[in-house]
């Protein structure tokens, strides 16, 4: 299983338009193969400070969505929103305590 994490700062006047826009899309990112969890966070002390983390079955999966015409119409209308180049780690989880 892979865990990605993306950050994104937003301008300040974009944040609701990306909100709106993740409220449109989240359940077919999620439905997307290999998609087994996404959520969505926002920093404490920065409000244009967002975050997606989601699970991906696989690597291959996630690279598969990235590639997808749906990702590519989605990034190519968020991307002028950002105040700052987006950040992303592909993590493997190692361990969890429930």
């Amino acid at each position: 299983m892979l865990v990605r994490i993306v950050k994104m700062v937003f301008y300040r006047q974009n944040v609701d338009v990306f909100l709106e826009s993740f409220e449109n899309n989240k359940t077919r990112i999620r439905a997307s193969n290999g998609c087994t969890f996404l959520e969505l966070y926002r920093d404490k002390n920065d409000p244009n400070i967002l975050f997606t983390y989601s699970y991906w079955d696989s690597d291959a999966q996630l690279q598969e969505y990235r590639q997808s015409k749906e990702f590519k119409a989605l990034w190519k209308t968020l991307k002028p929103l950002f105040s700052s180049r987006p950040e992303a780690w592909s993590l493997d989880r190692l361990e969890t305590l429930d």
